[in-house]
């Protein structure tokens, strides 16, 4: 378990750096577009769409990383107020709510994208594309979190009972 979570960990990190090149890219892309304007060339018509997009991309790819790292929304002061065993218990029950969570937005994902792709919807803005692009990178993503659910759920087994260090946001 311990070298999947390694290879898994690799996968997620990869997933972040494009990310973070997408953040790069539409950091560029709008720069243009403001520069475009100022320059009187009328700016680039795809900007806001792209950036909608590339917005969504970046949270779904880094959302699995985010999760590993314990950077995600988390308020963990009640946890550190009540005794361990509790605590410990309560990191279980937030564990599974996760998992499940995850697991069904992977079938609703798959549900809404093959719809989308059956029905030949499209999305009509600057860009005319076929709406299950859009929506096909959701339960890739969720099944990415729940996954990490699963490591997780591992490594607390294999802990002291108590708080976990691997998923704090705040100390």
């Amino acid at each position: 378990m311990p070298l999947l979570s390694q290879w898994f960990g690799r996968l997620l990190d990869l997933l972040m750096v494009v990310a973070c090149l997408l953040l790069l890219l539409m950091t560029v892309v709008i720069g243009l577009d403001v520069f475009l304007r100022n320059a009187g060339a009328g700016g680039l018509a795809v900007s806001n769409e792209l950036s909608e997009d590339i917005l969504y991309l970046m949270t779904v790819l880094a959302a699995p990383w985010l999760l590993r790292q314990g950077q995600h929304i988390r308020v963990d002061v009640l946890l550190r107020a009540l005794p361990l065993r509790l605590a410990w218990a309560l990191e279980w029950v937030g564990d599974i709510v996760g998992l499940l969570c995850s697991l069904y937005f992977v079938w609703y994902g798959i549900v809404i994208t093959r719809a989308s792709y059956a029905a030949g919807s499209i999305n009509i803005k600057t860009l005319v594309t076929p709406e299950w692009w859009t929506l096909a990178p959701l339960p890739i993503a969720f099944a990415l979190v729940a996954i990490e659910f699963i490591f997780r759920m591992h490594r607390l087994s294999t802990a002291e009972v108590g708080l976990r260090d691997d998923a704090i946001s705040a100390a």
